[in-house]
């Protein structure tokens, strides 16, 4: 209890202000994120195409579910430490189960090399064993949770550049490149302004492009031949 009650009191305290941007900037997002992974499930032609989009559909909306709940504690309840704290590692652990669920599109519908197709199991071991460091050292080593990501993000990714067929690729890189801006700002609470909320943006829109990304090149090609035939 005294380290949950320490870590809280070293982290920065947001405004009232700051707590609401936080919940808002998130919480908006959590019907769009279901009506797009119900879009990507009913335009799959195929099982592969169905269990893509309902993993995928499942890690975006998890994500900012926890993420609006962290923040809707840490705002009204935080006086119940133990509970902040809880719903504080379920926002950290869902960030490693949206990281692979962003990539298991990619890495189940597109045609990978002899060993990059271990990595559609290899990615949700990551994010379990992610998860399992999250529970039982949560903010107590921060760059190494940091680090954690950074290597769920970035290894997948050079699978990806293995691809025979590399459409999309520049709108993934592209959204990479708004997860690791934001990143900056994440780093500054209690520096700028709205920082926290910043991130969220920057989160969403990297999620947009993305989502644009499996939307297009994953999905749409598929009811567009089974409509030519």
């Amino acid at each position: 209890m005294e380290t949950v009650t320490s870590l809280a009191a070293t982290r920065y305290q947001p405004t009232e202000y700051e707590h609401a941007a936080n919940c808002a900037t998130h919480g908006f997002w959590i019907l769009p994120s279901l009506v797009g992974g119900s879009v990507l499930y009913f335009l799959s032609v195929d099982q592969w195409h169905r269990v893509a989009a309902w993993l995928y559909g499942m890690g975006l909306t998890g994500l900012f579910v926890t993420s609006t709940l962290f923040h809707t504690a840490a705002w009204k309840i935080s006086h119940l430490r133990k509970v902040e704290q809880r719903f504080h590692m379920c926002d950290r652990m869902a960030i490693y189960f949206f990281i692979a669920a962003s990539y298991s599109p990619w890495l189940m519908l597109r045609e990978l090399g002899p060993w990059a197709c271990h990595m559609r199991w290899l990615i949700w071991v990551m994010a379990c064993g992610g998860s399992t460091y999250v529970f039982f050292f949560h903010e107590r080593y921060k760059l190494v949770e940091l680090l954690g990501y950074v290597a769920m993000g970035a290894v997948p990714a050079l699978v990806i550049l293995s691809m025979v067929d590399r459409a999309g690729v520049c709108e993934l890189a592209t959204g990479g490149v708004f997860y690791v801006v934001g990143v900056v700002f994440f780093k500054s609470d209690g520096l700028v302004p709205f920082a926290h909320a910043i991130w969220h943006l920057f989160v969403a829109i990297g999620a947009g492009i993305h989502y644009y990304a499996i939307w297009r090149y994953l999905y749409l090609p598929g009811v567009i031949k089974v409509q030519l035939n």
